[in-house]
C-alpha cells in the first residue's frame, strides 16, 4: 500500500469514484496492481484508510459495481471481519486497500458509503470520555467545565 506512479494520460486503467448518492466525484487513471485506497489518496478523494491498509479498520470501505465485484477473488477472513464493522455494508462491499486493479477491472466504479466507522478511534474516544467523567466525579470536579475539552 502506498506509493503509486500515475500512468501517462490515456494509458491507464479507468476507475470511477462516486459519492453515496451516486454522483460522480472523479474518474482517474491508475496502473495495473494499484489498490483503490492508494489511488484515492493520490487523487485527493476522501477515502480515509485510518489503518493505512493493514486490514485493521473499515474506513476504506467501498461499494463496487456488481459486474466488477464478481471478477475479484473472494475477500479473506481478515477483510470479512473488518467489513462486518463497515457502515452501509452491501453485497458488493470491499476494503479499498485490498482491491488491486487489473486490466479486466478497467472502468470499475467504486462508490463511497455515506459514513465510515473507525472502531479504534470511536472506542478510544468513548473510553477517554468515560475515564474523565469517572475521575471528575470522584475528585469532585465540575464535569461541564471539563466536557469542553471533548467538543
Amino acid at each position: 500500500h502506498g506509493d503509486i506512479t500515475r500512468p501517462e494520460p490515456g494509458t491507464g486503467l479507468k476507475l470511477n469514484f462516486r459519492d453515496s448518492k451516486g454522483q460522480l466525484i472523479k474518474t482517474v487513471e491508475a496502473s495495473d496492481g494499484d489498490d483503490i485506497l492508494s489511488i484515492a489518496h493520490e487523487h485527493d478523494i476522501d477515502l480515509e484508510g485510518a489503518c493505512e491498509g493493514s486490514i485493521a479498520c473499515s474506513t476504506c470501505h467501498v461499494i463496487l459495481s456488481p459486474e466488477h465485484y464478481d471478477l475479484l477473488p473472494e475477500p479473506g477472513d481478515d477483510e470479512n471481519d473488518m467489513l462486518d464493522m463497515a457502515f452501509g455494508l452491501s453485497d458488493t462491499s470491499r476494503l479499498g486497500c485490498q482491491v488491486k486493479l487489473t486490466r479486466e477491472l478497467d472502468g470499475m466504479t467504486a462508490t463511497l458509503p455515506a459514513a465510515t466507522r473507525n472502531m479504534f478511534v470511536d472506542g478510544a474516544m468513548s473510553f477517554c470520555y468515560h475515564h474523565v467523567s469517572v475521575s471528575s466525579i470522584t475528585q469532585g470536579r465540575n464535569l461541564p467545565a471539563i466536557s469542553n475539552v471533548f467538543q
